[in-house]
């Protein structure tokens, strides 16, 4: 699957596509919550932070595993769950991201770069 970096905005008509072609219901993305950016679109999330990384510039302990439901709404859009978010040493012990606050901004990076 292609990687896409998002720094501008992305259609939930492309996002029902992208995941039609890869899982059916669901597509995998890595939000930077340092440079507001996003990769969307790989098969697993550590291949997205990856991308960040090498293209972007992205650091670790700013980058959050998320998969969105683009048939979904409201909470359901969104879930925080990918094996990059056990990062011990930034005090996230579980595939959640535990943060409220990194939550929180996480969602309101996607609000902004997703748009209907």
């Amino acid at each position: 699957m292609l990687i896409r970096i998002i720094k501008d905005k992305l259609s939930v008509k492309e996002l029902q596509e992208m995941a039609r072609k890869g899982f059916g219901d669901v597509v995998k993305a890595v939000v930077d919550v340092k440079q507001e950016i996003m990769a969307v679109g790989g098969e697993l999330h550590a291949d997205e932070e990856v991308e960040l990384m090498e293209k972007e510039g992205s650091k670790r302990e700013h980058t959050w595993g998320v998969n969105f439901y683009p048939g979904k709404s409201g909470e359901d859009f969104i879930e925080f769950d990918s094996m990059i978010n056990l990062k011990p040493a930034f005090s996230n012990r579980s595939r959640n991201i535990e943060d409220l606050e990194i939550q929180e901004k996480v969602k309101n990076i996607v609000r902004k770069l997703i748009r209907d």
